[in-house]
């Protein structure tokens, strides 16, 4: 179970719930939540954007 739990698609999540921490989300209602969740995705990405191309790279291709 554990091997199961560590790949790759695991890693996402983790990372997300770590950022979010101890209280989930500072809004109550779904429309909040939503949002919140998805600033929090947008963030990942795009430091894992930055990782992998630089952020000379993330702006030619934002350019592009």
């Amino acid at each position: 179970m554990r091997r199961v739990r560590k790949r790759k698609g695991e890693y996402p999540f983790g990372t997300l719930e770590q950022w979010i921490g101890a209280t989930p989300f500072l809004t109550r209602k779904l429309n909040g939540v939503s949002a919140q969740m998805s600033l929090n995705v947008l963030a990942y990405n795009l430091k894992r954007v930055m990782n992998i191309l630089g952020t000379r790279g993330l702006m030619k291709a934002l350019w592009a």
